[in-house]
């Protein structure tokens, strides 16, 4: 299971030349599109200064991984693997109807 995470959106929302918060989003991809096991999740999160989940700065101050720093990504590894597994590991299989089941006479 080859797991590509990429961040795929990133909004600052300024005040005062600062960053006060950001609106991230991370698309989480298993295997390759067009393989058997692809599969394909999207995560977001907002950053709030105010919050305590980073220090208010100019917007470009902040580089990939102090973005990437603000998204709870170990919880959202889990999550994605816990999808995986129950879409592409172990679906879940549905009883099949027998529409040629007849009732017995006795």
């Amino acid at each position: 299971m080859a797991v590509t995470k990429t961040l795929t959106k990133s909004i600052p929302h300024v005040k005062s030349s600062k960053a006060e918060k950001w609106d991230l989003e991370m698309t989480y991809e298993n295997d390759s599109e067009g393989d058997a096991t692809y599969y394909k999740s999207v995560f977001n999160h907002t950053a709030v200064a105010a919050d305590g989940d980073f220090t208010k700065a100019a917007k470009g101050s902040f580089n990939l991984a102090a973005l990437t720093a603000m998204c709870p990504v170990s919880q959202w590894d889990d999550v994605f693997a816990s999808q995986v597994e129950s879409v592409i590991t172990s679906p879940v299989v549905q009883p099949v109807p027998d529409q040629a089941f007849t009732v017995p006479s006795s």
